[in-house]
C-alpha cells in the first residue's frame, strides 16, 4: 500500500452530477474522496461515466449540479493550479500528440506555462529520461507505438509538473508489451509517489496495484474501498467482471 494522506483530501466530490441538454443523467450524485500519493482504480463498463467523470476532474468539462474541490478550494477557482497539478492521458494518446518531435511534444506543455528555457530544457531532459524516451527524442510521435505513445504523453504531463496522472482505459489496442510498457509506467509513478488514477474495465492487468477500487455503473458510484472487500460484494448488473476467476488474489492481477 502506499503512503497515503488521508486527512485532507486532493480532490474531493460531493453530489458531482451531469445532465444533458435531451434530458439524460451521466452522472448522478457522485460523491468521492481521492487522496494524494494513492493508486486509485475506477472500474466500469463502457458508458459508465468513467472518462465523464475524469475529464471534470481534470477541468475539461463542468458538472451541472454539485460540489468538486481541488485541494479544498473549488475546482473552477484553480485554474492554472490544476493545469500543473493534474494531467489527462486520453484512450486515444494520437488525439494529445502536438509537436513534430518527442522533444517537441514534451516541451508543448512547459512552453505554454511560460516558463523559461532553462528550466523549460532541465523538465524536457528528466522527462525523456524518466519514461524512456531520450533516443527517441527526435522521432516523430506518430512512429511510436502504441506503449510508446502513452509514454510521451505521460512525459509530457511530468514536464508540466503534475503530481497527479489520470489514464483513461490505458490499455485499450494494446498487445501484450504494450500492456508491460504501460504497467512499468504505473509502477514508476507510483514508486515516484504521485498520485495514479487508472480508469478500465481490464481489471485482469493492473488491479494488483491499486490502493482502492471504486465501482462506476449507470453514472453512479455502487461501491469503493479495498479490492478485494469490493470484489466480493460485485453485483452483475454493474457490468464489471472478477478478475479472480483467473488469479488467486486480487494483489495477483497483473501482467507484468
Amino acid at each position: 500500500m502506499a503512503e497515503i494522506n488521508s486527512l485532507n483530501p486532493l480532490f474531493s466530490v460531493r453530489g458531482l452530477t451531469k445532465r444533458f441538454p435531451n434530458g439524460f443523467e451521466a452522472l448522478s450524485g457522485i460523491d468521492l474522496d481521492i487522496f494524494e500519493g494513492e493508486c486509485l482504480v475506477v472500474a466500469g463498463a463502457n458508458g459508465s461515466g468513467k472518462t465523464l467523470l475524469m475529464r471534470m476532474l481534470a477541468g475539461l468539462l463542468e458538472p451541472t449540479e454539485g460540489r468538486l474541490l481541488f485541494r479544498g478550494k473549488p475546482l473552477g477557482e484553480c485554474g492554472k493550479l490544476l493545469r500543473q497539478s493534474a494531467g489527462l492521458v486520453f484512450q486515444d494518446s494520437d488525439a494529445q500528440i502536438l509537436g513534430e518531435t518527442v522533444e517537441e511534444d514534451i516541451r508543448f506543455g512547459p512552453e505554454n506555462l511560460k516558463l523559461g528555457e532553462k528550466e523549460i530544457k532541465s523538465r524536457v531532459e528528466q522527462a525523456l529520461a524518466a519514461l524512456e524516451l531520450t533516443e527517441k527524442r527526435d522521432f516523430s510521435p506518430r512512429r511510436l507505438s502504441g506503449g510508446e505513445k502513452r509514454r510521451l504523453a505521460v512525459a509530457g504531463i511530468l514536464a508540466m509538473g503534475c503530481q497527479t496522472v489520470i489514464m483513461d482505459e490505458p490499455f485499450a489496442n494494446m498487445d501484450w508489451p504494450g500492456v508491460v510498457q504501460v504497467l512499468n509506467i504505473i509502477t514508476g509513478l507510483k514508486q515516484s509517489a504521485k498520485t495514479v488514477i487508472v480508469l478500465t474495465h481490464e481489471l485482469e492487468k493492473v488491479l494488483a496495484f491499486a490502493d482502492r477500487l471504486v465501482i462506476l455503473a449507470g453514472g453512479k458510484i455502487r461501491d469503493q474501498g479495498e479490492s478485494e472487500a469490493v470484489l466480493d460484494r460485485l453485483e452483475a448488473a454493474w457490468g464489471v467482471r472478477d478478475p479472480r476467476r483467473m488469479y488467486r488474489s486480487a494483489r495477483d492481477c497483473t501482467w507484468l
